[in-house]
């Protein structure tokens, strides 16, 4: 009965927890867990370059929404797929980059959003250039390779979760006051409950409830402040240049364009990171696939004054985290962020979610990615090889940029801006050290599909925390000269 719920186009794959089709109440929930998750990032970007270039609240709002829906528009192609050549048909959430963030501000303060814009739309169109060949570099990620950048992505991420415990930016004033760590704290402890204790979809679910429950115990202390959703209209659909229209600067369209390469590297680590964790083999031609996603993307955002796309790394730890590993559950996600870039108050509402809250779901999250690359690591051999070496260099370079920011600032600003990239510096490093240290291994085509990760057995769990209470009676009950009498037979 269940199978004949499946579509008869799907063959034998259709069994993959990837293409795994959920009842719908369950995908909703699911769905918008991952939309929850990944909010507070994707509505970063256009606040951060919004101010920059001095765009009135109102605007920034709308800039939001518009972001939104085409961000969902993307996250379905993304995951359902338009063959031959759009969609990974992985879980992957799409969103503005953080890569492009600082060159986006440096050219907005000099140029305007009419430069953003234009510059944006070259380099979509970059991008759609370089992923046919840029995406059988998977080649050169074997094992040790892959394992190395995506342990490297989730540390490298880590920050951003301390940021958010923190209340938002370590240069704000009362960065890291008490209330908020213990805020963080509250809710880390509720998500790891939920997530030991719990079963179905209580236990998948849990992040979210851990956001919500933190949020309603925050606001018993802190009142919320819904001044941007009254702010906000009901209603708004994306507007083509609403704010400006492209420019088209030979320095910003280079700068933006070198960037890109950046994006594309941590997207294709993204794709095959996710692959590893739903049991899927990534190919050349899914990693094309997904970068022309993220091209079209991007250069159809260009003309809506938005900014560069990209997978979200912290959305591939929750996949990790609470086992749910179906497309179509991103595919819901889609469509309630295009829901939420439509009814545009419904947006305003997440941003009431206060930073520590996500920050104490972030860090099991961001950790669930270190997990996933360490998982691919603990399957490599190391005996008669420097692949010890490899993830050495990998790791030591890549997290350079993370743990001392300014260790690159004496460089010209180009160099800067990839040398502040770990995962780009790592991802480099690791194909190098490999092929210089490990040499020039001939290409074998392998068409095992890995096995995804097994769920955790709540079960287990719960059973451990009760034989743990009894045993502690029990000792009560003997330093009391009360020992049981069936104690004896034992």
């Amino acid at each position: 009965m269940k199978d004949s719920a499946i579509p008869a186009s799907r063959s034998t794959a259709s069994t993959a927890p990837v293409d795994e089709v959920l009842p719908i109440t369950q995908m909703i929930l699911y769905g918008l867990q991952h939309v929850l998750v990944m909010y507070a990032g994707a509505v970063a970007v256009p606040l951060v370059v919004g101010n920059a270039v001095g765009l009135p609240a109102e605007h920034i709002i709308l800039l939001i929404s518009a972001d939104l829906f085409i961000c969902g528009a993307a996250t379905i192609v993304q995951s359902m797929g338009i063959r031959p050549w759009l969609g990974c048909r992985l879980p992957l959430i799409q969103g503005c980059t953080f890569a492009a963030l600082i060159p986006m501000v440096l050219i907005g303060k000099e140029y305007g959003i009419g430069a953003i814009s234009g510059s944006v739309i070259v380099s979509g169109i970059f991008i759609l250039c370089c992923a046919p060949w840029i995406s059988r570099l998977i080649r050169f990620f074997p094992k040790v390779v892959m394992g190395g950048i995506v342990t490297l992505i989730g540390l490298s991420i880590m920050p951003v979760a301390g940021g958010w415990i923190g209340g938002g930016s370590s240069e704000m004033e009362g960065f890291g006051d008490l209330f908020s760590l213990l805020m963080a704290a509250i809710t880390l402890v509720i998500i790891l409950n939920l997530y030991t204790f719990a079963t179905g979809v209580v236990k998948n679910t849990a992040v979210l409830i851990g956001l919500i429950i933190g949020t309603i115990l925050w606001s018993f202390f802190k009142p919320l402040d819904f001044h941007l959703v009254n702010a906000t209209p009901w209603l708004h659909l994306p507007s083509v240049m609403q704010f400006a229209r492209p420019e088209f600067h030979i320095v910003p369209v280079a700068l933006l364009s070198m960037v890109m390469v950046v994006v594309m590297v941590e997207t294709m680590s993204s794709i095959m990171a996710t692959g590893d964790i739903v049991g899927k083999k990534v190919d050349a031609t899914m990693l094309r696939n997904g970068l022309n996603t993220c091209g079209l993307a991007t250069t159809i955002c260009g003309f809506f004054n938005l900014f560069p796309y990209a997978a979200f790394a912290q959305n591939v730890g929750l996949i990790g985290l609470t086992g749910v590993r179906s497309r179509f559950v991103v595919s819901v996600s889609g469509a309630i962020l295009i829901l939420m870039g439509v009814f545009s108050k419904m947006a305003a509402l997440v941003v009431l979610i206060p930073k520590p809250i996500l920050g104490g779901a972030g860090i099991v999250m961001f950790g669930m990615v270190a997990v996933s690359g360490i998982r691919t690591l603990g399957q490599v051999n190391y005996r008669n090889n420097n692949n010890g070496m490899v993830v050495a260099l990998t790791l030591g370079l890549g997290m350079m940029p993370v743990l001392v920011p300014n260790l690159f600032t004496q460089f010209p600003p180009m160099m800067q801006l990839f040398l502040h990239s770990g995962i780009t510096i790592g991802t480099l490093t690791a194909i190098v050290a490999n092929l210089t240290l490990n040499g020039s291994v001939p290409l074998r085509i392998s068409h095992d599909i890995p096995e995804p990760d097994p769920l955790p057995p709540s079960a287990a769990a719960r059973n451990m925390a009760v034989r743990t209470v009894r045993m502690w009676l029990l000792l009560r009950k003997v330093q009391k000269g009360q020992q049981p009498q069936h104690s004896a037979g034992e």
